[in-house]
């Protein structure tokens, strides 16, 4: 991943397992039961070491903090503006209005060290997010954030309150603007009808240019039938936040529920956003707690109908569960948003778009998911004339992507990082995800009208991109390779490989809608170098001796690219760069997994899976991040590169002109079975022993 953009758990056999790869040992620090692969408690809520799990619908992200009624982030999808870091477009915190106050007895319950009995579970299934304490004497407490599947822009707050004795509680819902928003205004409006009264506590700020108005909206929803409800009072507080609470008189053993509902939307998603945030409120308060969270869950259940079931090693298949529910959560069909490394977990890098949806995050989601990778491309498929004046303005023809994309496609690199300007395979990268979405959903219609578009003028692009010195010499010269420790080299092995795919795909694109192909990419083709050392391995670039590498690079010449085949070169470029990579982030070693399953090393395989992620793994939940030293979870990348190590690994999945196909793998001793549901828009099975 780009390291660039900042500054620089059960048998005894499994205890023995856990033994002999013991970073198994530390990451998600869980009590559950290790039959069920579902749920992730965190029994031991430590704040200094604490990631947050992120509860989203691909729209909304709402990231878990260790204090009660508190959410670290809220982040909102396809919104950003130019503030803090690099100069350029950042993605934007929304208001926080998932926050809740709640005092017992007139005390004020908002420290972790004031309560018993913490404990947080996910409930992957059904994306829910759980909290439960003790208050001294007095409560239990526990309340769950859903993120609406079925609602992009509204998530739920269902609180439920158990009195161990007689005591009075104010619960407040707490509206909050985070400190990059500006000229922030605040709205408080009851609507009473003859059978509802719906309280609106409502918010609107300017992004920090003022060029997008930011608006959130929620309301208390009760259990009591309309006018035995308690009254709803508003505080303002500041500038920067206020409130509505109430007031309830709970006898000793007495449960008392009620839930919070809001919206959050942007200028960049509605005209009108102030109007509709709550407008969507209003819509999910009639709809009540109870439809909200069934319609929640019929929507979950019909995303993981697509799944990667392994049978005889719980650990691991919780690891993929996890893997799934946060690229599920990070994206959504029917929009033209795509994904950042860190999908809705935060901030991190900015929020951009790079290679790591393309090369990375995609292919999961387009076997898994073929309408949610609909949205990626469709993403590209609208930023395709940026990328035309992207490459006029540096001297090239046809289309150049950016190496990062924000909302408007335009170049949000920081200008300090020369991957900015350098780093030319993204171009060929977002290509080839064009053609494979094709393969996979053999859609000619999409492919004539959107998918032929990317590939005819991103091929134009690498026809005047190379420097045409003979034949076997139409070399691509300064670029930063994909192992981005290599900076301004020749002939990169995976920039001018993917660049022959690139123009290959075009051509045979062309052929499918009965188009005259431009013959002049194929004569590129033909003659882009790969170049070898004399024993034949691959060289990364023309001034590659050897050294330590960032990332997988050659590697991927044999998968996704097929460009080395044969199984002798596959494994001597693989034992050649295996141990030369450093650190390195989470995805790289699912390249070296996939690589040794198809080689017939299914051991091997999972032994170079493992190793590539579980020390990335960060407490109390294991969400991963990018390193196994780093602490910027959650690293969406990671996962869709070890999703890949299943589906196209050991799952033996592969993406050709005429569909999905299947090749022969093993698996390792320890599973018994690999099954694989939902595929493909056939939605077919596989089955793997």
């Amino acid at each position: 991943m780009q390291i660039h953009t900042t500054p620089m758990r059960i048998t005894h056999l499994l205890i023995i397992f856990i033994c002999a790869f013991l970073t198994l040992t530390a990451p998600a620090q869980t009590q559950t039961p290790h039959t069920d692969t579902w749920t992730i408690r965190a029994d031991t809520i430590d704040p200094p070491h604490y990631a947050g799990v992120t509860v989203a619908n691909g729209m909304i992200g709402l990231v878990s903090s260790a204090e009660p009624f508190k959410a670290k982030d809220v982040v909102l999808n396809g919104a950003f503006d130019l503030y803090g870091r690099g100069r350029v477009s950042n993605i934007l915190k929304t208001f926080n209005f998932v926050n809740l106050y709640l005092d017992i007895d007139g005390q004020r319950i908002d420290h972790i060290s004031q309560l018993t009995h913490v404990q947080q579970t996910l409930d992957m299934r059904h994306a829910a997010l759980t909290t439960h304490f003790d208050y001294g004497d007095k409560a239990t407490i526990s309340y769950t954030w859903y993120s609406l599947r079925h609602l992009p822009y509204t998530a739920l707050v269902d609180v439920t309150i158990t009195a161990k004795k007689d005591m009075e509680i104010t619960p407040a819902s707490v509206m909050e603007a985070p400190d990059m928003l500006k000229d922030v205004e605040n709205y408080y409006n009851e609507i009473d009808r003859p059978h509802v009264r719906i309280s609106l506590l409502t918010s609107t700020a300017k992004s920090p240019t003022g060029r997008l108005l930011m608006a959130a909206s929620n309301s208390f929803l009760f259990d009591e039938p309309h006018g035995q409800e308690p009254s709803v009072i508003h505080e303002m507080w500041d500038n920067s936040m206020h409130l509505e609470k109430f007031k309830k008189q709970l006898k000793a053993g007495a449960t008392y529920h009620f839930s919070v509902v809001g919206s959050a939307i942007t200028s960049a998603h509605s005209d009108d956003p102030l109007n509709e945030a709550e407008r969507l409120t209003i819509f999910a308060a009639l709809q009540g707690s109870r439809r909200l969270i069934a319609f929640h869950q019929r929507a979950w259940d019909e995303l993981w109908k697509s799944d990667i079931l392994i049978d005889g090693d719980d650990t691991t298949q919780r690891d993929i569960h996890l893997m799934l529910y946060h690229l599920y959560s990070f994206a959504r069909e029917g929009t033209s948003y795509s994904l950042s490394p860190m999908g809705l977990s935060g901030l991190g890098y900015n929020g951009h778009t790079f290679w790591d949806t393309e090369l990375w995050m995609f292919p999961a989601l387009l076997l898994l998911q073929p309408r949610i990778a609909a949205s990626l491309v469709e993403y590209r498929y609208q930023r395709l004339e940026t990328a035309r004046h992207n490459a006029a303005s540096h001297g090239y023809k046809g289309a150049m992507f950016p190496w990062e994309s924000a909302a408007s496609g335009n170049e949000e690199t920081p200008v300090w990082a020369l991957s900015g300007p350098f780093e030319h395979h993204i171009t060929a990268d977002v290509a080839i995800a064009a053609w494979n979405y094709y393969c996979v959903t053999q859609d000619k219609t999409w492919l004539r009208e959107k998918g032929y578009p990317i590939l005819k003028e991103t091929a134009d692009f690498w026809a005047s991109r190379v420097e045409r010195n003979g034949p076997g010499h139409y070399d691509i010269l300064n670029v930063v390779a994909a192992d981005e420790w290599a900076e301004n080299v020749d002939n990169n092995a995976f920039t001018n490989a993917a660049a022959r795919a690139n123009l290959q795909y075009a051509t045979d694109a062309a052929k499918l809608l009965d188009i005259t192909p431009n013959p002049d990419w194929m004569t590129v083709r033909n003659n882009i170098p790969i170049l070898r050392f004399e024993d034949g391995t691959t060289k990364e670039h023309a001034s590659y001796n050897g050294e330590k590498i960032k990332q997988a690079d050659v590697n991927l010449l044999a998968y996704p690219l097929k460009e080395v085949t044969t199984p002798s070169a596959i494994r001597k470029d693989l034992e050649y760069y295996l141990p030369r990579v450093g650190e390195g982030p989470a995805m790289t070693h699912a390249i070296f997994s996939i690589l040794y399953s198809r080689l017939g090393s299914p051991e091997k395989a999972y032994k170079t899976l493992k190793e590539g992620y579980t020390s990335n793994l960060r407490p109390p939940f294991g969400v991963m991040a990018e390193t196994a030293t780093g602490n910027n979870p959650y690293f969406a990348t990671g996962a869709g590169g070890i999703l890949q190590a299943l589906l196209n690994g050991f799952g033996g999945l592969e993406i050709t002109p005429a569909g999905i196909t299947q090749l022969k793998t093993g698996l390792p001793a320890r599973w018994h079975s690999l099954r694989l549901t939902g595929i493909g828009p056939g939605k077919k099975d596989y089955m793997i022993k």
